[in-house]
């Protein structure tokens, strides 16, 4: 079973290094909080933890 970061866009802690690595930052955390703004953000759905 995968282990995501974030179930709602599916995001592992490897993608999550991997843009670091590649772009000097998170720009996947960004999105991430961006999208969480926006209210797109089905965490309470998707984590198996419900948060």
């Amino acid at each position: 079973m995968q282990k995501y970061v974030c179930y709602c866009f599916k995001y592992t802690k490897e993608d999550i290094e991997n843009d670091v690595v590649k772009n000097n930052k998170s720009t996947i955390m960004e999105r991430i909080l961006a999208e969480k703004k926006a209210g797109a953000c089905k965490c309470a759905e998707k984590n198996p933890k419900g948060r």
